[in-house]
């Protein structure tokens, strides 16, 4: 029996809503594994609901037409496939991550162990330098000691060379008196 009036409006305008994705019209809600799914949509495409039109000459003879789209791949398969490898590239990710802190935890180390290295070099530089300001304090009395008599050498030089002079201006002022 062929729609009339309303009826006829609202099947017309139920048809004429457009679809966004073929699998939209499994009703069933069919869980099917990969390759399953792209056939039950294009099964659901050939029992697609039908257009009632009305030509003027048929006299309200309904006819069909079917609803022909490309098959689409299986948008599970392709989630699927989007998280595996998006779990991939996050894996790779994290481990460049874990090996560039491995690799800084070593130079830490490493560097721990230089300043440890440096460190005890330092106390045996800082414990060689407090010995030899000892010895050198220990010294001190005798530079002293050499110091003076250095002052004393060169007062007895001084002493000498007035001593030397004066000898000289007497040999001089005694062979003035001789010759006389």
């Amino acid at each position: 029996m062929a729609a009339t009036g309303d009826e006829a409006a609202a099947m017309d305008s139920i048809s004429r809503v457009p679809m966004s994705h073929p699998t939209a019209l499994n009703l069933a809600g069919a869980s099917s594994s990969t390759g399953e799914g792209s056939e039950g949509a294009g099964e659901s495409l050939a029992s697609a609901p039908k257009k009632p039109s009305t030509n003027m000459g048929d006299g309200g003879v309904e006819t069909a037409e079917e609803a022909v789209e490309p098959a689409e791949p299986d948008i599970n398969e392709l989630c699927t496939d989007m998280f595996e490898k998006m779990s991939v590239f996050l894996q790779g990710e994290l481990t460049a991550t874990c090996e560039d802190y491995r690799l800084l935890e070593n130079m830490n180390k490493l560097t721990s162990l230089k300043y440890m290295e440096m460190k005890d070099i330092s106390i045996n530089i800082s414990r060689n330098l407090q010995d030899l300001n000892n010895k050198y304090a220990s010294l001190q009395p005798y530079l002293d000691q050499i110091n003076q008599i250095e002052e004393q050498v060169s007062a007895l030089e001084q002493a000498a060379y007035k001593l030397d002079t004066y000898s000289k201006k007497l040999e001089a002022k005694f062979k003035k008196l001789e010759k006389r």
